[in-house]
């Protein structure tokens, strides 16, 4: 089977060009002009950014040919509007996904996947306490979980949100709590690393990974990451003999207090002090990611003010840097789609 091939990046485009390419669609939905004449406005990716388009003529007829997770063929003009590059689409026709190569159209994760894989699994068994160790390898042994895991993003829109980001956050953290371990002698260090690299295994289950873009399970919005987490551990405890059931409990703590507040979504407050740090370990992660590729997006080098960042509340001082092909896009002019329950300062 013939590969459909793709001609230009979305951070190539440049106003007034001539567009004939494939591109993903993430979102499409019908609008309506003041005349009562209907148009599609789609939000159209691949793996350099994103770039929203409108169709103007046989709206209806081509409705069915753009939904979201299609890859299409458009053929379309890129115009400035308001400061922000659009494609006025003229054709429009899916490609069959057989015949696509989808590592072209979604941002992956920059890190060697296997080799990452296989240190977060050496850090399980680096664990001491042995029951947690037990535990740990054997939700990260099953081998379709840890296929999932190293495909998973870390959220919808903010930190990680890309094909292996749930595995570079994961890894991250649990290096962060590894090396402050050693710093701080009072924290456990089995209990910490535990819930480091437990902390977000729910949203496995939370995201479905059937086509992209990821969106969540019914499961993942009526439930959440962290009780659905809590499940796939208690499951795992019950088929270890004598595993202490305060262990788990302090255990259940830090993934269900890790959002560090009510209002992220936390069910309970840090209490402990291996709680307090994976709060703070978690979201020092999320932040240094999303700023690094607010960072990588901005245009030169050099110090430089973004727009106003309405998850943050405030302005940020970043050091632009050539960002890496295929990282996932920021839109620093927005508020990134925020979920309702990632309120602002993400608490994620």
């Amino acid at each position: 089977m013939t590969t459909a091939k793709k001609n230009i990046q979305i951070k190539e485009i440049t106003d007034g060009q001539a567009v004939h390419d494939l591109f993903l669609v993430r979102e499409m939905s019908r609008g309506e002009t003041k005349a009562g004449k209907p148009y599609l406005s789609l939000v159209l990716m691949d793996a350099s950014g994103e770039i929203s388009g409108r169709i103007w003529e046989n709206a209806e007829q081509l409705m069915g040919e753009c939904p979201a997770g299609a890859v299409v063929s458009v053929t379309a003009q890129a115009q400035a509007y308001k400061g922000i590059l659009q494609l006025r689409i003229d054709t429009l026709s899916r490609v069959a996904d057989s015949e696509v190569d989808l590592a072209l159209f979604v941002p992956s994760v920059q890190g060697n996947v296997t080799a990452m894989a296989k240190e977060l699994i050496k850090l399980a068994g680096s664990v001491e306490n042995p029951f947690l160790k037990e535990l740990l390898l054997a939700l990260f042994g099953e081998r379709r979980l840890m296929q999932a895991f190293k495909k998973a993003p870390a959220a919808k829109m903010m930190h990680h949100a890309y094909v292996g980001g749930l595995l570079e956050h994961t890894l991250a953290v649990a290096r962060l709590a590894d090396s402050i371990s050693s710093l701080y002698p009072s924290l456990d260090r089995s209990l910490l690393l535990a819930g480091a690299l437990l902390h977000d295994i729910g949203k496995l289950k939370e995201f479905n990974f059937d086509s992209f873009p990821f969106e969540y399970s019914d499961r993942g919005r009526l439930v959440g990451h962290m009780v659905l987490g809590i499940e796939m551990i208690q499951e795992k405890i019950k088929g270890i003999s004598g595993f202490p059931e305060e262990l788990g409990d302090r255990l259940k703590h830090l993934i269900l207090s890790h959002h560090g507040r009510h209002e992220f979504g936390s069910p309970s407050l840090p209490m402990m002090q291996e709680a307090f740090a994976l709060n703070f370990l978690d979201d020092l992660d999320a932040k240094i990611n999303y700023l690094d590729r607010l960072a990588g997006q901005v245009k030169g080098e050099g110090y430089q003010w973004t727009e106003f960042q309405r998850n943050l509340e405030r302005f940020l001082f970043v050091k632009g840097h050539r960002g890496e092909e295929g990282s996932a896009p920021l839109d620093p002019g927005q508020d990134n789609g925020v979920d309702p329950r990632q309120r602002t300062l993400f608490g994620l």
